[in-house]
């Protein structure tokens, strides 16, 4: 079901048994409609919780994951104490964007899921683009 954003508010204003987790839902399903990973661009997929923030890229026509990567890798939690900011993110992009160009991955397509392009999203993005990855 796509759904557009027009459509979405008005499901969630309206509808008050809509729960927050089934919009979330409508919402990233009507995103990924769009945004489709093949061999040549695999989607860089994005997981954002409470404490940690976790990202793979992902070959969408074969439905395997090529390169995965978390604040809580090694690497980066020796540099950072705390996986909820934006530095952490920023690092954890750059470090993904290393895994990838080690697998000959430089084009790919972001996938921000149901999440808004702010904060700690954009500085995963930005560290991705910083670190070699082209979007």
């Amino acid at each position: 079901m796509k759904f557009s954003k027009r459509v979405l508010w008005k499901l969630k204003n309206k509808n008050k048994k809509l729960k927050p987790s089934r919009y979330k839902k409508l919402k990233r399903e009507s995103l990924r409609g769009s945004i489709k990973g093949t061999s040549e661009r695999p989607r860089l997929s994005v997981y954002r919780s409470n404490e940690n923030i976790y990202a793979q890229i992902i070959d969408d026509t074969n439905s395997n994951t090529l390169v995965s990567c978390s604040t809580l890798d090694r690497d980066i939690r020796i540099d950072v104490q705390n996986g909820r900011t934006c530095y952490a993110s920023r690092l954890m992009g750059q470090k993904l964007a290393e895994l990838s160009l080690k697998q000959n991955i430089t084009k790919i397509v972001f996938d921000r899921g149901p999440y808004l392009y702010h904060g700690r999203i954009k500085a995963l993005a930005d560290g991705a683009r910083a670190g070699g990855l082209q979007f």
